[in-house]
């Protein structure tokens, strides 16, 4: 074996020993998922997001990597996600004047669209036969996936399926929303935005963010409203 081979062997062997590689694999899987949505003209169904699942997922099976291994480098993207919540209240502090103007539709909306989110999905789940945890984690499936976690575990369910449930939601909403709203036609930018961010949390927002400014700020105010009201409502609900 050269010399090269060598140490390109021992640089792996490296990697694959340390929580470096989980990040690596983690940011590198996303920074592809937008070279793509880019390449696509920001087509819905090239989300960054969910081509990075993909890609990450795919990678650690290959690698045979466990999810905890996994988790030990990805943990430090994680710890970023609670920084990123409380920087939601730059989008509300900024959309609020436009807000005052429509404020009796916007809380109607709120109220219908997180109502229907609880109601739709853990009716839905317990109808199929689920059990207790994936019921409770469906309640919390709409807010962004920081504040989802911190709910579901005060209500007693999984903080890691209500994960897998969140992002799965963020992904559909980013990918159907625009079929959506104009099958329902939906043609002002705040009400698609508004929508956006009240169904599908972070992910819509930034799909919304890429298509128009008026309809990313709406979203993001929705979002950021969603997890508030969820995280003092959604407790209550569910006992």
């Amino acid at each position: 074996m050269t010399r090269g081979a060598l140490d390109i062997h021992e640089i792996w062997v490296y990697l694959s020993g340390s929580p470096l590689l989980a990040l690596i694999l983690t940011l590198a899987a996303y920074q592809i998922g937008l070279v793509v949505y880019a390449r696509t003209n920001s087509h819905p169904l090239a989300n960054p997001v969910g081509i990075a699942v993909i890609l990450v997922a795919a990678a650690i099976s290959v690698l045979d990597m466990p999810y905890a291994k996994y988790f030990e480098g990805a943990q430090f993207v994680h710890f970023l996600l609670g920084t990123a919540t409380v920087s939601l209240a730059v989008p509300i502090f900024r959309g609020l004047p436009k807000m005052r103007a429509r404020l009796l539709p916007l809380l109607a909306a709120l109220i219908a669209g997180g109502g229907a989110s609880i109601l739709t999905a853990a009716g839905l789940a317990r109808l199929l036969g689920a059990d207790d945890a994936i019921i409770r984690a469906m309640y919390v499936k709409s807010l962004t996936a920081p504040i989802a976690m911190g709910v579901a575990e005060r209500i007693g369910a999984s903080p890691t399926l209500t994960a897998v449930f969140a992002i799965t939601t963020g992904i559909l909403g980013a990918v159907l929303g625009r079929t959506i709203l104009n099958a329902v036609r939906s043609v002002e930018w705040w009400q698609r935005g508004f929508a956006l961010g009240v169904a599908a949390h972070g992910i819509g927002t930034a799909r919304a963010f890429s298509v128009n400014v008026e309809a990313g700020t709406f979203a993001s105010v929705a979002m950021g409203l969603h997890g508030v009201v969820g995280a003092l409502v959604i407790p209550l609900v569910a006992r």
